[in-house]
């Protein structure tokens, strides 16, 4: 065994592991956020958390009212899950997740294609936003839209009007990463010390 893959702790992980964790948390943006309303399709949510994962988002939060949960999608005991490395939050209606995300300051987005949508790159998404994605067939519901700070849709040059939630949310989230790395939010952790070592020790044995 080479001397940085020694273990660490009774769990199989090495040094190299720890490490890389501890490179991930340093990139964790608890100031970005997803909110998934009654998305069922189980690919859907699953390709969401991915895209989560990839771009540094720590919270999705979940809304299921008119739908179904695709519990699976949400399993952290599936080894290729990104579930693993991103918590969830489930509110029993809109209205509760949103007092709770305005609560921790967050600037609520919801995708609709509304007249007075705006521009998804016409928006500053380095401050703390949550971002707010709907069902697979009717999109957010009214109260979403009306309830959040603002309406976005994405530009879109050809005949279909709307993108595939796992893709517009994709699309969405690289944007919010680009203007992060612009503005160096990637270079400093934004967790403090002790979230960073509580999550630490809660991905060391996953």
């Amino acid at each position: 065994m080479a001397p940085d893959e020694v273990k660490t702790s009774r769990f199989p992980r090495t040094t190299r592991r720890t490490r890389r964790i501890e490179g991930v948390l340093r990139r964790r943006q608890p100031s970005l956020a997803v909110v998934l309303e009654d998305v069922h399709d189980p690919h859907n949510a699953s390709a969401v958390l991915r895209s989560c994962d990839a771009v540094g988002v720590l919270d999705v939060h979940l809304v299921y009212v008119h739908d179904q949960a695709p519990t699976k999608a949400f399993n952290r005991a599936t080894s290729a899950s990104a579930a693993k490395w991103v918590r969830t939050h489930v509110h029993e209606s809109i209205e509760a997740c949103y007092g709770h995300l305005r609560e921790q300051g967050f600037i609520i987005h919801a995708a609709a294609l509304r007249e007075d949508s705006r521009d998804l790159y016409a928006l500053d998404l380095t401050v703390p936003t949550a971002l707010v994605f709907g069902n697979e067939q009717r999109g957010v519901t009214d109260e979403a839209a009306d309830l959040a700070d603002r309406t976005i849709t994405i530009p879109m040059q050809g005949m279909v009007e709307s993108l595939n939630i796992s893709v517009a949310c994709a699309v969405t989230l690289y944007e919010a990463m680009r203007q992060r790395s612009a503005a160096g939010m990637y270079d400093q952790p934004q967790l403090d010390a002790a979230d960073m070592a509580t999550l630490r020790d809660e991905w060391i044995t996953r």
